[in-house]
């Protein structure tokens, strides 16, 4: 689902056959037909299945305001994710926005003042090695867009602080990933409009010739639609696991991404190029092996106290 978003998004932000330049419209429309994606299927849940067993949604003045934190950082997130694709090639995108891992190291210790082992940190010394080697060789070729990397080192950052700030507010809303999805996305689309507001993107879209088009629609209402299962599948990721898992298992599926961005858009690329890939994920794969084998040793350690092993866990 994440491949498929990726891909449609990379048209919707940056087709030369569309011509749209109004990112924050294409993402505020995911944002408005995932929370009303939720609202009709709450609503269906009376009738039976594939329904059954959702909560009723009803929108919380006071929930809506505690889940306020969570979605500026959402906002931060998709945004930024959006332009940064904007801006570079579907292939380089695992490598412009691969420093998360980093970004965790960073917050646990100045947030949760959690150290980091020194073979955890050589590991994220790679992952920047990388990062670095691949915006070399973008430069090399010519492709390089230092707009689209700064917009991937600040996805990056929030989608580390989104994965932290998913498991703080989920007692929010009952651990309900339903819910969160939500209030996360009603909040998104009214704090959105002031932002498109202020760059214009309302007179870009009344200028826009193809804004009656049915299948400019659809390619919105299903980049919606794609945006709705992944963010509800991100948020029981986080909730069932921890949001290191959920950034292994994303650097896993950029392998996958990146490979199929290649093939699908008939590039080719250097040695070195392919090199920093790699270098990012074997040090995201690397700093995933110590820090299990760090839980692991807490976990079976009679003498560490319940509070050490969450945080470690985390």
């Amino acid at each position: 689902t994440s491949i498929a978003m990726v891909f449609l998004n990379k048209y919707l932000l940056d087709s030369p056959s569309l011509r749209l330049d109004a990112p924050l419209f294409v993402t505020f429309f995911q944002c408005a037909l995932t929370a009303a994606l939720c609202l009709g299927l709450s609503l269906g849940a009376a009738c039976g299945p594939p329904c059954a067993g959702l909560p009723t949604l009803r929108l919380d003045p006071k929930v809506s305001r505690s889940v306020l934190p969570l979605s500026a950082v959402f906002i931060g997130m998709v945004t930024s994710n959006n332009l940064c694709l904007k801006h570079v090639g579907v292939a380089f995108y695992n490598v412009g926005r691969s420093l998360t891992t980093v970004f965790n190291v960073l917050l646990s210790y100045l947030l949760l003042k959690q150290t980091t082992s020194l073979y955890a940190l050589l590991a994220c010394g790679v992952i920047i090695g990388g990062f670095w080697l691949g915006v070399d060789q973008e430069g090399a070729e010519g492709t390089l867009s230092w707009t689209g990397i700064f917009f991937g080192i600040l996805a990056s950052l929030c989608v580390s602080l989104n994965a932290i700030y998913t498991k703080k507010v989920l007692p929010v809303v009952d651990g309900s990933i339903w819910r969160l999805t939500f209030y996360n996305n009603v909040n998104a689309c009214v704090l959105f409009f002031p932002l498109m507001m202020l760059l214009g993107e309302f007179r870009t879209l009344y200028h826009f010739d193809k804004l009656g088009s049915p299948s400019f629609w659809g390619m919105m209402t299903l980049g919606g639609a794609f945006g709705f299962a992944i963010g509800y599948v991100t948020g029981l990721q986080i909730k069932f696991t921890s949001p290191l898992t959920h950034n292994v298992s994303g650097t896993a599926k950029a392998c996958a991404q990146t490979v199929l961005a290649v093939i699908y858009f008939e590039e080719t690329k250097s040695f070195l190029w392919w090199t920093s890939n790699l270098m990012v994920l074997g040090g995201s794969f690397a700093y995933t092996w110590v820090k299990g084998l760090e839980m692991r040793k807490v976990q079976e350690d009679p003498n560490v106290k319940s509070g050490e092993r969450n945080e470690t866990g985390v």
